[in-house]
């Protein structure tokens, strides 16, 4: 199984790959069939570092969406207007408008795409339980059990018959591998929370992953949430962790100084022989 990062807030120096903020995966089966984790928020650095990594949008054979942020979903236009029809893995609660809330105005940073829409140009499967997408590749399913902090940014919130409330996170998955050397977790932006993500394919996977990429919002994490993450890590064999997007400096250091060599930066371009 291969796993390549193709959208990511930072790339490596004179990388050909193109960096913005948001996140995309390449996921390749052990059967050959590829998929993408996310779509970065645009179509034109998606395009163009899919492009870059020699990927052709007519060889995917699905698309798994960790949550609705525009981030995380804005080149999905881009891809479907290349491959209609093209099945669309997520959570039900994707489809549910969200906001940013600042300095009182409320600005939509959901799906760029209306759900007609998204209906029309993919082949939807919306679902809390886990999937199998491709051969050893599963999605996590709804994270339920949140006794862990959650990723949370203040400024999310979604509207409700009695006014707004802060963005309960519904939608947030993560993807499960199935490798030789053990389970592998690629995140999303974990607003779950990264200790919840674990405990919860513990319970439903039967054993703790060897290995976690992507995003971890710990970026605003303080010093006790990381002291305790580090702690729940240790616990659970101190996996191997390769780090990008909403993680933050803080948390990677903490983390780095915590696991040494088993923390690894994860920019656009890099890629993992799983």
């Amino acid at each position: 199984m291969r796993l390549q990062c193709v959208v990511d807030n930072s790339v490596e120096p004179s990388s050909a790959f193109w960096g913005e903020h948001g996140l995309s995966f390449l996921i390749e089966a052990d059967d050959g069939r590829r998929l993408l984790f996310d779509t970065g928020a645009s179509g034109t650095v998606l395009l163009h570092d899919l492009e870059r990594a020699g990927v052709e949008i007519e060889t995917l054979a699905a698309i798994v969406l960790s949550h609705s942020h525009h981030d995380h979903t804005g080149g999905l236009p881009a891809v479907l207007e290349r491959r209609r029809g093209l099945r669309v893995h997520a959570h039900p609660d994707l489809v549910r408008p969200r906001y940013s809330e600042k300095d009182g105005v409320k600005v939509p940073r959901g799906l760029p795409l209306s759900p007609e829409v998204l209906n029309r140009r993919a082949d939807l499967s919306l679902s809390e339980s886990s999937e199998r997408v491709l051969p050893g590749i599963w999605t996590s399913g709804e994270i339920k059990e949140r006794c862990e902090p959650e990723g949370r940014s203040p400024n999310h919130v979604v509207r409700r018959a009695d006014g707004w409330a802060p963005d309960p996170y519904r939608d947030d998955l993560s993807l499960v591998l199935e490798t030789g050397a053990g389970l592998f977790v690629v995140c999303g932006c974990c607003h779950a929370g990264l200790l919840n993500t674990l405990a919860h394919v513990r319970r439903h996977f039967g054993k703790d992953p060897v290995g976690i990429a992507g995003g971890t919002h710990l970026a605003g994490a303080g010093r006790d949430q990381l002291a305790r993450t580090v702690t729940r890590l240790r616990e659970r064999g101190s996996p191997m962790l390769h780090l990008n997007h909403c993680t933050g400096p803080a948390a990677f250091v903490a983390l780095s100084q915590a696991f040494g060599e088993r923390v690894l930066h994860c920019p656009a371009g890099t890629t993992l022989e799983l």
